[in-house]
C-alpha cells in the first residue's frame, strides 16, 4: 500500500473519486474552442483548397483524430492514473521516459504557441504594434493566469471549463447564424476548387491536432468513479472535443475565406464585426479566455510529466511542493521560448503539428492496442510504480513497436527540413499518420502474443490485494 500512497500525485484512490461523467464534454469543448484551434482550420485555403473541400477536410480529419483521443479518456476511470504514467506497462518503468520526454515537448510547445497567439490577439484588439518588452510582459501575465488555475486544482479547472463552454457556445451560435443565415460574406463560401495536396495537408493537420490531445485526457477522467464505464467516458469526451474542435476550426476557415491574406486572429476579428460591430472583439476575448484555461491543462500535465521523469531516477518526497515548483519552472521556460518564437502563428502551428504527428502516432496506437486488445484494461497500479515489477524497466515490445512504426512513417514525412520519397511523389502531402497507426499497433499486438496473460493477471491480483476494495479481488 505504501508504494502507491507515496505517489499520491499520480494515483487517485477510489474514495477520492467524484464528479459526473458528462463533465468531460465541457472540459474538451472549451479545451478546443480557443484561438489556437482557429489557426488549425485555416491551413488549407491559403494553399489553394476551395472552401467546401476545406470544410470536408476539417470535419473528417477532426473525427479521425478525436476517435483516438477520446479512446484514451476511457482509461482514466479504470486506473485513476495520469495518461502518460499508463505508458509503463507498454514501455517499461524507465522505457516510458521515451514518450514522457516527447509529451513534455508537446506541453511546452502548445504553451508557447498559445502565448504567441494571445500576444497577436492583444495587438489586434488594441490596434498597436507591441514592442518586444511589452510582448514578454503579456506572455508572463498569460502564464501567471494559467498558473493560478493550475494551482487552484482539478475542481476549479472543471468549473471554469463548464462556465466557458456555455458562454462560448452562445457566441459561436451568434457567429454561425450571423455569417451563415444572414448571409454576411456568403459569396466567398462556395465549394470551390479541389486540390489534392492542400486537402491532405488540411486533413492530417486537423487529425494530428486532435490526436495530440491524447496525452491529456486521462488526467481529467481519472477522478471519476471507476464504474462510469468505457463507453460513457469515450462518448462524452468525443462529443465535447469533436464539436468544440470542428466548430472552432470552421470559424477560422470561414474567416480566411472572407478575408484572404489576413492573419487568422485579425480575420476572425473582422468577420465577427460583420455580424455586428463590436462582436469580433467579444469573440476574440472569449477565445482568449479559453486559451488561458487550456494552457492551464498544459502546465498541469507538464508538471505531472516532469515529476514522473524525475521520479524515475530519484523519488519525489513532497509531491505537492514539487508540483508547484515544476509549474513555475514550466511557466518561466515557456515565457522565455515565446519571446524567441516570433509572431508567425500559421507557421508555428504547422511546424508544431508536423512534429506532434510523428511523435505520438506510434505511441497512441501502442497504448490503445495494449489497453483494449492485449490486456483489456487489467493492470496493476502498484506494479506500475515498481521499477522491478512485472512490467520491467525496459519493455522491448513497446519500444520496438514504436521504433518500427516511426521508421515506417519516415518516407511520408514532409517538413521544411526533410521530405520523404512518398511525400515527394504526393507533391508534399504528409500521410504518415495513416502508416504509423496500423504498423505500430500491429507490431505491438503480434509481439504480445507470447505474454502469458493468465499468469500476469494472477500476479496483478496478488500485487494489488488490499490496495482498494475493488482491486485485487
Amino acid at each position: 500500500m505504501k508504494l502507491v500512497e507515496s505517489h499520491a500525485i499520480d494515483y487517485v484512490p477510489l474514495k477520492e473519486r467524484h464528479g459526473k461523467v458528462w463533465h468531460l464534454w465541457p472540459i474538451w469543448f472549451a479545451g478546443d474552442a480557443h484561438l489556437a484551434t482557429l489557426a488549425t482550420g485555416a491551413i488549407g485555403m491559403p494553399l489553394g483548397l476551395g472552401f467546401g473541400w476545406s470544410v470536408l477536410a476539417i470535419v473528417t480529419g477532426c473525427a479521425l483524430g478525436t476517435l483516438f483521443m477520446a479512446s484514451h479518456s476511457s482509461q482514466g476511470p479504470e486506473l485513476g492514473l495520469p495518461q502518460m504514467i499508463q505508458s509503463r506497462p507498454q514501455f517499461g518503468y524507465q522505457g516510458a521516459l521515451l514518450v514522457w520526454c516527447f509529451a513534455l515537448v508537446t506541453y511546452v510547445g502548445y504553451t508557447v504557441f498559445n502565448e504567441v497567439v494571445f500576444g497577436v490577439a492583444v495587438a489586434d484588439l488594441t490596434g498597436t504594434h507591441l514592442s518586444q518588452g511589452a510582448l514578454v510582459a503579456i506572455y508572463a501575465a498569460f502564464s501567471l493566469a494559467a498558473l493560478v488555475f493550475a494551482v487552484a486544482g482539478y475542481d476549479m479547472i472543471h468549473l471554469a471549463q463548464r462556465t466557458l463552454a456555455t458562454v462560448v457556445i452562445v457566441a459561436l451560435l451568434v457567429y454561425t447564424i450571423g455569417v451563415g443565415v444572414i448571409g454576411h460574406g456568403m459569396a466567398q463560401l462556395t465549394m470551390g476548387k479541389w486540390a489534392t495536396i492542400p486537402f491532405l495537408v488540411q486533413f492530417f493537420a486537423v487529425a494530428g491536432y486532435q490526436l495530440s490531445w491524447s496525452i491529456y485526457v486521462s488526467d481529467y477522467s481519472r477522478y471519476l468513479p471507476r464504474d462510469v464505464g468505457v463507453k460513457a467516458s469515450f462518448w462524452w469526451t468525443f462529443i465535447g472535443a469533436f464539436i468544440g474542435g470542428a466548430w472552432m476550426m470552421l470559424v477560422g476557415d470561414v474567416a480566411v475565406a472572407i478575408f484572404p491574406g489576413r492573419e487568422i486572429v485579425g480575420a476572425v476579428l473582422d468577420t465577427g464585426n460583420l455580424v455586428w460591430r463590436g462582436f469580433g472583439p467579444l469573440l476574440i476575448v472569449l477565445s482568449s479566455l479559453s486559451l488561458v484555461t487550456i494552457t492551464t491543462l498544459n502546465l498541469y500535465g507538464g508538471s505531472l510529466t516532469l515529476l514522473s521523469i524525475i521520479d524515475s531516477f530519484h523519488h519525489v518526497r513532497n509531491p505537492g511542493r514539487a508540483r508547484l515548483i515544476a509549474l513555475v519552472v514550466l511557466g518561466i521556460v515557456s515565457t522565455w521560448l515565446s519571446a524567441l518564437a516570433g509572431a508567425n502563428i500559421q507557421k508555428l502551428i504547422e511546424d508544431l503539428l508536423s512534429v506532434l504527428i510523428y511523435l505520438f502516432t506510434p505511441w497512441t496506437a501502442i497504448n490503445l492496442v495494449d489497453f483494449f486488445f492485449v490486456r483489456h484494461g487489467h493492470y496493476s497500479v502498484r506494479e506500475i510504480f515498481n521499477p522491478d515489477g512485472i512490467y520491467g524497466r525496459w519493455n522491448w515490445r513497446g519500444i520496438g513497436a514504436y521504433v518500427i512504426g516511426f521508421v515506417a512513417m519516415v518516407p511520408c514525412f514532409s517538413t521544411p527540413v526533410y521530405q520523404g520519397w512518398v511525400a515527394q511523389h504526393l507533391g508534399g502531402a504528409d500521410i504518415s499518420m495513416l502508416i504509423g497507426l496500423p504498423v505500430a499497433g500491429l507490431v505491438y499486438y503480434l509481439s504480445c502474443q507470447s505474454i502469458d496473460l493468465a499468469a500476469e493477471r494472477a500476479q496483478i491480483v496478488r500485487a494489488d490485494a488490499g490496495l482498494e476494495p475493488e482491486y485485487g479481488a
